[in-house]
């Protein structure tokens, strides 16, 4: 039995049964198993996550009773076995079919026969198998092809209409770059870039802040300059979010909703560690990383506190020069990275979200000095969640004003889907 096939399939379970975030997941089980080509296991569990509906397609082609009654061990299998047969040209189809069988052999026993009629059935029938009239049903077309749900198909077309829509869909299925923070309390872009490169490593500039560099290779994080703080992993455009509240050194800043801490720590290093940041989280253990990532880093200005964002605060009234609000979201754009976003059911398109984010900043803004500026942001594409919160918030509050506001979206910006609004709290 192939140990790489055994971890991607005991990740891809753990989703299925637990809703398990892959990042963490596959993390968790290749430190575990330590499988001998953990790309190859990157590659199959992302490539199944990120076309499950499509496998899915294609599995009710082959299999005459439907999926209903195939329990979740095979079900995965399968998926596996589809997708090396379909997408991975460096697997030959005997090793795609016996690998599998094989691996059913120890997890789905007695579903060996049944697994190998259905592979083999497909490598038979594949040309038969086509996708449905992207003419007669748009939205079922677009979300078999780029497994999608079909509710955030439907609220994408009716956002940004149908051509975009498929744009932004093919980047999300797309692996992002890896970018990252540079340390500036402990190191330059340039020295960094050097010494990353030196060590093999291709490093380019980021194209939206002067503090990020994209990393290719492996093993980053096993080198001397990320066990000593210089850098931290950041997508682009989380970080330009925290630049863009532009905080400076002897500021008070809150960050009402900071777990896991990126922003809050990218903060940190742009007041040169100088000035005063108030964490706050509504989950106490997830607090534990910002603790940890500032000893990394060399931070000692953060202070973190459990905290609902929606609770007001008596202590904090008027206290902060600048306030962060990364408000709570349906993370629909940073689906490259989570794929199994994807297939969360929102049955209100984000209306309830919103609300939420909407309370935070009603709360928020009472913590604001006069003249101060708060940043509104989010990691989705989404306007129920983006625009008209921020637009509702104006709306109640004559007080503040807009002065900018972005939405990045991937495939057009390179970047994460994110969304950032700066607002001024008036004299």
């Amino acid at each position: 039995m192939d140990l790489n096939r055994r971890v991607a399939y005991n990740v891809l379970l753990e989703i299925e049964r637990n809703d398990a975030y892959s990042n963490i997941e596959l993390n968790k089980q290749i430190d575990i198993h330590k499988p001998d080509s953990p790309a190859f296991v990157r590659e199959l569990v992302y490539g199944v996550l990120e076309n499950k509906i499509y496998l899915d397609y294609v599995l009710s082609h082959l299999i005459v009773k439907g999926l209903k009654g195939v329990k979740k061990q095979p079900l995965v299998l399968l998926r596996m076995g589809i997708y090396q047969l379909a997408f991975m040209n460096s697997v030959p189809e005997y090793a795609a079919v016996n690998e599998t069988v094989t691996l059913a052999g120890k997890v789905a026993r007695g579903r060996e026969g049944f697994i190998n009629g259905v592979l083999r059935g497909y490598i038979k029938n594949k040309q038969d198998i086509t996708l449905p009239s992207a003419v007669q049903d748009t939205v079922y077309y677009l979300s078999v092809k780029y497994s999608f749900e079909p509710w955030i198909v439907n609220l994408w077309c009716e956002q940004y209409g149908k051509e975009k829509t498929e744009e932004i869909m093919k980047a999300c299925n797309e692996t992002p770059k890896l970018s990252i923070r540079v340390n500036r309390l402990k190191t330059d872009v340039d020295s960094l870039k050097e010494s990353l490169s030196e060590l093999g490593f291709r490093v380019e500039k980021g194209k939206l802040s002067e503090n990020v560099l994209f990393v290719q290779g492996t093993g980053l994080l096993e080198t001397e300059e990320y066990r000593t703080g210089m850098f931290s992993v950041q997508d682009e455009s989380s970080v330009v979010a925290a630049e863009t509240l532009s905080p400076k050194p002897e500021d008070k800043v809150i960050d009402m909703c900071a777990a896991p801490g990126g922003k809050t720590l990218a903060m940190a290093e742009l007041i040169n560690n100088r000035g005063y940041i108030k964490a706050f989280d509504v989950y106490e253990h997830k607090l534990e990383l910002i603790h940890r990532e500032s000893e990394r880093l060399g931070i000692t200005c953060i202070t973190t506190d459990q905290g609902d964002g929606t609770v007001y605060n008596e202590s904090l009234e008027c206290w902060a020069d600048k306030i962060l609000v990364d408000g709570p979201c349906s993370g629909l754009g940073v689906i490259r990275r989570k794929p199994e976003i994807k297939y969360k059911k929102l049955t209100d398109n984000g209306k309830s979200l919103a609300e939420k984010q909407l309370a935070i900043l009603e709360n928020a803004c009472r913590y604001l000095k006069a003249g101060g500026y708060m940043v509104y942001s989010t990691c989705t594409i989404n306007r129920i969640e983006n625009d008209d919160v921020a637009d509702e918030f104006i709306r109640r509050h004559s007080n503040f004003e807009i002065e900018y506001r972005k939405q990045f979206i991937p495939g057009l910006d390179e970047t994460d889907g994110f969304y950032i609004c700066r607002m001024k709290k008036k004299e």
